[in-house]
């Protein structure tokens, strides 16, 4: 008998049964009597989303899946306690939109907003040490675990560092509200925001036309009546948060039973995604994914076999339900051509409906002779345009981008508009954990894309990626 089969033990699914399972990237308690109590608490507060939320993103991804609409996810690598500011919030939240905007009229479709935000306090990590002058510690594994400081005492996994993350996810998700339905999202100054942008940068005559024209479209739907006193599309967002469910015990504390369908989801994010570390189909984080109803991701790496992503496909969506299911690859941009296509062909082949989104970050990252880690952007840009070949080839639709940015001006990756390079990287890098795009590189990106869409859909070829003189 086949181990998920409907009549194996092992398809019996509770929120606790991933415990019976081989787990990879935990950190190791060193008083679970503690860690059970903090458990206890969060399984009495109250859910960060709701189960009626992760329906329609649900609903939205199916979309996208099919092609009717384009997913932007973004925001941190790890959010950090230290930056939980309204300041900081909103202007991840403010590049966000931006983005959209320009990507909506690149796609010719609705663009699906998902944040890394509001969550993301745990990362995996290649390695369970680090070593510093000698010295050696455990490895830094994101603020809802242990803490930054190269300390013996900041590294040792402490449980009440989850209710932390919880108290501030819930304060982010509040914040996050009040900006999508508040006015602030109002498409119109959003767009405002974006001219700024435009006569800043570099390329301002590259991206000046593309504005124009969305300049052109928002006078005209204001000319037939559509406006932000008469359509709350216009000055209204959905707005939907992510992150790794890497964290198990956090997770299975806040799941939860949706009153109207008797589901069980995961009510610390709308969306949450299995890591390219901790794909194991026999594994923890398989097995808990696979029984809440909420959208959910798969990391796709380089060693991703075919006929393992097919299996993986069959256990989180046996359904074959559409939107139940994102395939976020991360080949890096000299890879890609050749590990995407036997992946793409084989889950065609499989017949089950997927979204599938490209994350150029991870398979770009490099360490500098300094040994400081960053990203180049002509890589990211290159990995998203072999994505895009890749699905045009294979006849299937590339659904959408997932990137690791802030709306803060760091320099943590290299080109772009702006030329930052190796000796720019001091300035201001401020992640604990691997580089961002900042506010104008993600900026650029979206330019650079919508171009990129236009162009595939009026059958023509993009114009290469330019570096400012």
């Amino acid at each position: 008998m086949a181990e998920n089969s409907p009549l194996s033990p092992a398809s019996r699914w509770t929120p606790e049964s991933w415990r019976a399972r081989p787990i990879w990237q935990a950190p190791i308690y060193p008083d679970a009597t503690r860690l059970t109590a903090v458990e206890q608490r969060l399984t009495r507060y109250p859910p960060l989303v709701f189960a009626g939320e992760a329906r329609r993103l649900r609903a939205a991804l199916g979309e996208a899946a099919g092609g009717r609409a384009f997913v932007l996810q973004g925001g941190d690598c790890a959010e950090s306690f230290a930056d939980f500011t309204a300041n900081v919030i909103r202007d991840t939240f403010r590049i966000l939109l931006q983005m959209a905007v320009v990507l909506t009229f690149g796609a010719r479709v609705p663009v699906v907003k998902l944040g890394r935000m509001a969550g993301q306090y745990a990362k995996p990590r290649s390695s369970d040490t680090e070593t510093q002058d000698g010295v050696t510690l455990p490895s830094y594994r994101g603020d809802n675990i242990n803490g930054a400081e190269f300390t013996q005492e900041a590294r040792i996994p402490d449980p009440a560092r989850m209710e932390a993350g919880y108290f501030q996810s819930a304060g982010t998700l509040n914040l996050l509200r009040a900006f999508a339905s508040g006015g602030y999202a109002d498409l119109h100054q959003v767009h405002r925001w974006n001219l700024d942008f435009v006569e800043r940068s570099p390329l301002a005559a590259r991206y000046r036309d593309l504005a124009a024209r969305i300049d052109e479209t928002l006078g005209f739907m204001a000319a037939c009546g559509m406006t932000s006193a008469t359509t709350p599309q216009i000055r209204e967002t959905d707005f939907y948060t992510s992150h790794e469910a890497l964290l198990l015990p956090y997770e299975q504390a806040l799941t939860r039973v949706d009153s109207t369908t008797g589901d069980w989801y995961a009510c610390s994010a709308h969306f949450l995604w299995i890591g390219d570390r901790t794909r194991q189909p026999d594994g923890a984080h398989v097995e808990f994914l696979r029984g809440v109803k909420n959208p959910i991701g798969l990391k796709v790496g380089p060693s991703m076999a075919p006929d393992e992503l097919v299996r993986l496909i069959e256990i989180l969506n046996p359904e074959a339900s559409p939107g139940r299911l994102t395939l976020i690859t991360r080949m890096g941009a000299e890879k890609i051509a050749a590990k995407l296509p036997p992946l793409v062909r084989a889950v065609k082949s499989a017949g089950v409906p997927v979204l599938w989104v490209c994350d150029p970050m991870h398979g770009n990252t490099i360490t500098t002779a300094s040994r400081v880690k960053t990203r180049s952007f002509d890589a990211i840009l290159t990995e998203v345009r072999g994505f895009f070949d890749v699905h045009q080839a294979e006849g299937t639709h590339p659904g959408g981008v997932h990137v690791e940015m802030t709306g803060q001006n760091v320099t943590e990756c290299v080109g772009g508009a702006h030329q930052l390079t190796e000796a720019d990287l001091g300035v201001r890098y401020e992640t604990f954990c691997d580089p961002r795009l900042n506010a104008g590189q993600s900026l650029e990106l979206a330019f650079l894309l919508a171009a990129e869409l236009q162009a595939r859909r009026a059958g023509l070829d993009p114009a290469p990626a330019v570096a400012a003189q």
